[in-house]
């Protein structure tokens, strides 16, 4: 007895009312007689043709995602081609030579380096140099790149071409100790005049890529700086997609609509250690992953030497064959003989036997030994053309090469060849010959490798330079035109410093109100860029909604739920909120690109990004040491600080870490502030040392807390403390002459619990305790390591923390609402005896009572811990601390 046949399973159009079942009967009984006489590959194939016939004619049906392992460009359909193909070729070969002599010549001294990724992708740089990269010489902005990591020598090779770079500094890759070196990868602060973007850690590049296109867009809407002519591209590996970050915001980039961005994937089908998608075809599954989430995907895979190939797959043989193939298949047949690919390839059907006896063997080690679309100038130019042309959506361009491409077969789609950093004296000759480079044997006379340049006046370099002329100037380049920003008035700041009187005020309510008023400010106000991850509300933004409008590039499609209220929700094409979402990676690549807008646009911005605190430095650390290298600046603002004080939330909300965190990243300032005349200094000088004359490369981190507490009044004569990070706040005063006495430090809302502690410490216990703002752990910890640091050059200095805490009596005692570790960054430099007291361990939800007595920081624990100090110092007996922790119930 026969299975009965499967039903169908049910689809959505059963449950659509159909007006002509019989047209519908007809249109299926085609494709069945298709399949029946002509085969189930006909049948799809007729299937997609009118899939594309009715997208082309605007028909709305759903987009096909995957496409045949093919080129998306017919070879008849490439435009002509805008340039010298011989000239650009022997350009193309200085480059791969230098690149590749560079980091030999380098192994030298163990530094390292990467051959066989430029190797792969040299075609797709020199084709956008020579044709579609814009310089910053026109209007100051030019495109963005952002370079794949690894390619990086294949770069300098470039500039060295160009008289940008020496040949000494060619030998100094990867040693930057002297001060002439070129770094490893793209790093703007080690090298400020060639790199814009950092892209190594890998994954944060195509993230700030989409972000950097949106951020053009947000400048030129907001009519700040037109950058209709700026496009950015992103130079990627297919192995790199793996990263989260690469794919996390495709979905932003389609929905909108920008198609100023262009990805470029070298899609070399390996990864650090072996194929990307051994058992799969990573082609194809970027394809699917981009066109489902809207992007134009260009495909460019195969030379021109295949077009006969595909011209005699009469059968569609040979197109399913390399669908079918996985890509670590595939990278064997690049490595193995003719014979191989006869037997494994050819072999697999009969049509494909017949049409391998059309070839000879020559031709078929063309076509799977060098012919891939990224090694072709007319293949990837027209693919950049069409990339260019495109509307509505941002493009990504597939392009298939072989890693290693040139250097040799030992060195070609060899799995090692990511880890092998040099070539011997006999591959370079080999090299040299393929490349058809003027290098005579005499020149390897010294045992090295040497560089290769046809002269400065050759035909080769005056092409390059006009090409890069014509098209804007050097490229990449990293440009500063200083543009200081007026200080804002007065007003902003005094509001914070005059105190709020008996009202209560959280400090992040403060940091809130003094960016409204900012933001207010005829001069500066428009630079402001306020960032938040959806909790706008939770930080009391909501009334910026309707006054500054949330950024949106479509403005506001529908009429809100709340426009009858106040504070509405507003959406605008020229709003200046960026309200990104849940995802705090998207709002600190919004951050970077508005935090180097001074650099990359001529135009000083200000961001001010807003989170909570435990999910900034934990979750993106990464990304704001990508920030430092960017050289950016702006106000990181970690909201609902410190491990106690946002109750009820638990652990994964309970932040006592990120100062710590924040504190291993030499361009942050890091500052936790106890009052709101705190934050209107820090923020007022903040703005003077990132955006004044003598601007410096430095970004602020700033903690502020959701308790509310009143906010006194700034004392006389502070700011210098409150900048260089401690102050005495309040000194204690004496019960008796003889009275002990020590010195109680406290930063963030921990000073109100030393404030009380002081008060304990006078009336239960007879000490007394001068309290003092820390403002800043970090602040203090850089001042004294530079003391320290010019001790060793023979110059006497000494930390502030050191002097200002020089001859105040007794020990001191450290409180914060942080882990111990972040106070006890300075104890080295306190010449008193010094203890802490901290948060250390997981959070919990709890009061803020409650919590704060279970980690041992509220004023009682306080106070007995100084007690127990001066106890050691044999100041007061013993059992007087015995008797406090009894009367406190500690």
């Amino acid at each position: 007895m026969t299975d009965p046949a499967p039903k169908p399973r049910p689809s959505e159009l059963d449950q659509l009312p159909d007006r002509d079942a019989e047209e519908t009967a007809e249109w299926a009984a085609s494709l069945d007689a298709v399949t029946a006489h002509a085969g189930p590959h006909r049948a799809a194939y007729l299937m997609r043709r009118t899939l594309q016939h009715a997208e082309r004619a605007g028909v709305p049906v759903p987009r096909v995602v995957e496409t045949d392992y093919v080129n998306t460009i017919p070879t008849s359909a490439e435009p002509a081609f805008d340039g010298d193909e011989a000239m650009e070729a022997r350009i193309t070969a200085w480059n791969r030579w230098n690149a590749a002599a560079m980091v030999t010549r380098g192994a030298r001294f163990g530094v390292g380096g990467h051959i066989a990724t430029f190797a792969s992708a040299a075609w797709l740089y020199e084709t956008g140099f020579n044709h579609f990269f814009r310089g910053k010489e026109n209007d100051g902005s030019g495109d963005q790149l952002y370079i794949q990591g690894h390619a990086s020598p294949g770069i300098y090779a470039r500039a060295f071409l160009d008289g940008r770079i020496s040949e000494q500094q060619l030998d100094n890759f990867r040693q930057e100790a002297g001060g002439n070196g070129l770094p490893s990868y793209p790093h703007p602060r080690r090298l400020p005049w060639l790199w814009e973007f950092p892209t190594v850690s890998m994954g944060l590049g195509p993230l700030s890529a989409i972000y950097q296109a949106r951020f053009n867009r947000y400048l030129h809407n907001r009519a700040i700086k037109d950058t209709a002519n700026s496009h950015v591209w992103a130079f990627l590996g297919d192995g790199e997609m793996d990263e989260p970050e690469s794919t996390a915001a495709l979905a932003l980039a389609a929905r909108e609509q920008l198609d100023n961005l262009t990805f470029v994937i070298n899609c070399n089908l390996q990864r650090l250690d072996g194929p990307v998608r051994a058992n799969f075809k990573i082609v194809q599954e970027l394809e699917t992953q981009f066109r489902g989430a809207g992007w134009n995907v260009i495909k460019s895979l195969w030379g021109s030497a295949w077009d006969e190939l595909f011209a005699l797959d009469t059968t569609g043989a040979l197109v399913r064959r390399l669908r079918d193939v996985p890509d670590a298949q595939f990278q064997t047949y690049a490595a193995r003989d003719v014979a191989y690919i006869r037997q494994h390839f050819f072999g697999a059907e009969p049509a494909l036997v017949e049409l391998a006896k059309l070839l000879t063997d020559a031709k078929i080690a063309e076509l799977f030994f060098t012919s891939r679309g990224g090694h072709e100038a007319r293949k990837v130019y027209a693919a950049y053309k069409a990339a260019v042309e495109h509307k509505g959506a941002p493009t990504v361009i597939l392009a298939q090469t072989v890693k290693g491409y040139t250097l040799g077969r030992g060195f070609e789609s060899k799995n090692a060849n990511h880890q092998m950093k040099k070539l011997s004296t006999d591959e370079f000759k080999s090299m040299r010959d393929l490349l058809g480079l003027p290098i005579p044997d005499s020149a390897f006379a010294d045992g090295l490798v040497p560089y290769g340049h046809p002269g400065a006046d050759s035909p080769e370099v005056r092409y390059l330079q006009e090409r890069r002329a014509a098209l804007g100037g050097p490229a990449p380049a990293r440009r500063v035109r200083a543009m200081p920003l007026p200080q804002p008035e007065e007003r902003a700041f005094k509001a914070l410093q005059k105190g709020s009187g008996k009202q209560e005020m959280a400090t992040t309510m403060a940091f809130v109100r003094l960016m409204k008023d900012l933001m207010r400010d005829k001069e500066t106000g428009k630079r402001w860029v306020p960032i938040v991850p959806d909790e706008a509300r939770t930080f009391g933004m909501e009334s910026l909604f309707p006054s500054a409008g949330i950024y949106s590039p479509m403005g506001q499609t529908y009429e809100p739920v709340d426009r009858d209220q106040l504070m509405y929700y507003k959406e605008a094409k020229d709003g200046q909120i960026l309200n990104e979402g849940i995802t705090e990676a998207g709002s600190m690549a919004d951050f970077i690109a508005a935090a180097t807008s001074y650099a990359t646009h001529g135009e000083p911005m200000i961001p001010f990004y807003i989170f909570y605190s435990m999910f900034g430095w934990q979750r993106t650390a990464d990304q704001m040491w990508q920030l430092a290298d960017q050289l950016g600046k702006g106000f990181i603002v970690g909201a609902t600080a410190g491990r106690t004080t946002l109750t009820g939330e638990g652990l994964q909300h309970a932040d006592g870490h990120s100062h710590l965190i924040a504190s291993t990243n030499p361009a942050s300032l890091n500052y936790d502030p106890a009052f709101a005349y705190e934050i209107a200094v820090i923020v007022k000088d903040g703005l003077r040392r990132m955006y004044g004359p003598e601007a410096e490369d430095v970004f602020y981190y700033l903690t502020v807390y959701n308790e509310p507490k009143p906010q006194p009044a700034m004392p006389e004569g502070v700011e210098d403390g409150i900048l260089r990070g401690l102050y005495r706040f309040k000194e204690g005063v004496a019960a008796a002459a003889e009275s002990p006495r020590l010195q109680l430090l406290a930063s963030g809302t921990a000073i109100h619990w030393a404030l009380e502690a002081q008060e304990l410490l006078a009336a239960d216990w007879g000490v007394t305790a001068d309290v003092w703002s820390a403002t800043s752990w970090g602040e203090l910890r850089r001042d004294a390591l530079e003391s320290d640091e010019a001790l060793l050059r023979g110059e006497q200095r000494t930390p502030y923390v050191t002097q200002v805490l020089n001859g105040a009596p007794g020990p001191v005692l450290a409180v914060s609402d942080w882990m111990r570790q972040v106070p006890d960054q300075i104890s080295q430099w306190v010449e008193q005896d010094y203890s802490s007291l901290g948060t250390d361990g997981f959070g919990l939800s709890d009061t803020r009572a409650a919590a704060r007595r279970h980690f041992g920081v509220d004023a009682q624990s306080i106070t007995v811990a100084a007690l127990a100090q001066l106890a050691r110092r044999s100041e007061i007996p013993a059992s007087t601390v015995k008797e406090a922790r009894e009367r406190y119930g500690l």
